[in-house]
């Protein structure tokens, strides 16, 4: 059935793969069809045997009676002197044959000569051909001297032609020499019964096959409607309608499944109904204990402040103590804040204030007040946008929350090699991917990092003084912008972040222009994708290995990336 589903249109093989009334009804049909046929061939076949073995015993029989009558007939007429012409002789015995035949004639009787060069007459009844015996029958009785028999073809000399039984023995006539005797049986009565039984069994069959048709319609439209339905409320349940329930009118099976469906629907509809309260509740809770930990952290930040600023008049240890009070609580209100804006993304409060952004001056933005961090760290983030100015419409300061935790973290994880920040768009999006080769991410981890308070080593304190929200945080924000925010990474090969937003507010995203870590690139470097020169670079630049490293001999404030890039495109800073 498979192999006859290839052939078929692809819309009939998509009715056929989503209609199981349509599977069930034509199975049945084909099964049905299949098993009829099988069965009429069987009962012709035995029928057709049976015919055939009955007329070739009658004829047998008929033919051996035939023969003696000829043979006491002849011998009678054997006479001596006064025995009669070979010709009489030859009609006398086929004359007398004949009469047994009947009117209408059963049968028909060849007399030939075993030796036709002699001259010997041969006689036939009713124009039959000697055609009609098979050379193959003749030499079997003449060289078995046995009664022989075979099913052919019986013709006639007015060119007229039946299916026949032919028999054949040696005969013996008297002054003139041997002979062979044939009976010719046409089967056309056995034919017409043939014929008679086949259309019987055709017209049954086809009946038989209607009538198994409408019983698994009707059975299967039994099985497949309480199915479509089940499935609709299905389908409305998922879409939001958790009164969906289905009508239970039998004690059946099928009652039974939609008294269970009715029944999950119910614990379904309960466990959300309290999820969602539970989720109001702590987002409630949340944003209630954010809201109400301002008020008594400003107290102590105020206190802490006048402590810091006046730690220079105390001892040691007690100034070492104010200023750890003082960097943790720049982290307490920073989590605090955090904590504000995720409870803000799970109440679907957060809101967009787009507008068109330069993305490469933004970018420029985050990455020179990154600069203070990585120097601390010993190393360098350079940036190449291969586009200027890179026009996107989007929440700026989201926008530059992203990009600021994504330069941070890889300054945080990153080695002497450097942060490397690229930048580039199409006509449909734009796209900034952020890499750090430093110690990477295990197999697994690039579907972690935007968890909440995830951290890739829980024993490492954080430098920087993240809260561990600031993924999670940026990757509510790229979707609030309809945009990606992606991971990758290797142990020892560092890891990159890539961020693709729509170029205009609600514009679709379908693809990257910039491949994520060390994917393949496909951009055709062939003409632009909008056809003119000087737009965006038409592959993807590859920095070399070396140029990861700074010059120690370069000005600090003068980090630029050397890329190998089409001509006309420009290293930026």
């Amino acid at each position: 059935m498979s192999r006859v589903l290839l052939f078929l249109p692809r819309a009939l093989r998509r009715t056929w793969r989503r209609s199981l009334f349509i599977r069930v009804t034509s199975t049945t049909l084909v099964l049905s069809i299949v098993v009829v046929a099988a069965l009429g061939l069987l009962l012709l076949s035995n029928v057709t045997t049976g015919l055939l073995e009955a007329k070739e015993r009658s004829a047998v029989g008929e033919a051996s009676a035939g023969l003696g009558e000829a043979q006491r007939l002849l011998d009678a007429a054997d006479t001596g002197p006064s025995t009669p012409s070979p010709s009489r002789l030859v009609d006398s015995v086929v004359t007398s044959l004949a009469t047994r035949a009947g009117s209408p004639a059963t049968f028909d009787v060849l007399l030939l000569s075993a030796r036709p060069d002699a001259g010997a007459p041969e006689r036939g009844t009713n124009l039959v051909a000697v055609s009609s015996i098979p050379p193959d029958l003749r030499t079997a009785v003449t060289t078995t001297q046995r009664q022989s028999w075979t099913f052919t073809e019986i013709r006639f000399l007015d060119g007229r032609s039946v299916p026949g039984f032919v028999v054949g023995a040696p005969l013996t006539i008297p002054t003139v020499g041997p002979y062979e005797l044939y009976y010719l049986f046409p089967l056309t009565q056995e034919q017409q019964t043939l014929e008679l039984i086949r259309s019987s069994i055709v017209a049954a069959g086809a009946v038989h096959v209607a009538l198994l048709g409408g019983v698994a319609f009707v059975v299967t439209r039994q099985v497949v409607v309480p199915v479509r339905a089940a499935a609709q409320t299905a389908e409305r349940l998922s879409s939001g309608n958790l009164d969906e329930r289905l009508p239970i009118k039998r004690e059946d099976d099928l009652a039974q499944l939609a008294r269970s469906f009715n029944e999950m629907a119910e614990s379904i509809d309960t466990q959300i109904t309290q999820l969602e309260e539970l989720s109001r509740v702590q987002q409630r809770f949340v944003s209630d204990v954010s809201h109400e930990l301002r008020t008594p952290l400003t107290t102590i930040r105020m206190a802490a402040d006048v402590l810091f600023e006046s730690r220079t008049s105390l001892d040691a240890a007690t100034a070492r103590s104010t200023e750890l009070l003082q960097n943790q609580l720049d982290r307490f209100e920073a989590l605090l804040s955090d904590l504000l804006e995720i409870s803000r993304f799970d109440a679907g409060a957060a809101k967009l204030d787009s507008e068109a952004v330069d993305l490469a001056q933004l970018t420029q933005r985050v990455i020179d007040a990154s600069e203070p961090l990585a120097e601390r760290h010993g190393l360098r983030v350079r940036f190449a946008a291969y586009e200027r100015p890179c026009s996107v419409v989007c929440d700026a300061r989201r926008i530059d929350r992203i990009i600021r935790n994504l330069v941070d973290n890889a300054v945080e994880h990153g080695d002497s090699a450097g942060v490397l920040v690229e930048l580039a768009g199409d006509d449909d999006v734009a796209t900034l991917t952020v890499r750090d080769f430093g110690v990477g991410l295990r197999p697994g981890e690039a579907a972690l990092v935007f968890n909440r308070f995830w951290r890739a080593d829980p024993a490492r304190a954080r430098t920087t003084g993240g809260t561990g929200l600031g993924l999670a945080i940026a990757l509510e924000d790229a979707r609030l912008h309809g945009g990606w925010l992606e991971a990758w990474g290797e142990p020892g090969a560092g890891a990159c972040f890539r961020l693709t937003l729509p170029r205009s507010a609600g514009g679709p995203v379908t693809h990257a222009v910039l491949p994520l870590g060390d994917e393949a690139v496909e951009f055709d470097p062939g003409e632009d994708r909008d056809g003119s020169d000087g737009a965006f670079a038409r592959q993807r630049p590859s920095v070399r290995a070396d140029d990861r490293t700074p010059d120690p001999g370069t000005d600090p404030d003068q980090m630029v990336v050397t890329v190998n890039m089409p001509p006309g495109e420009q290293d930026l800073r």
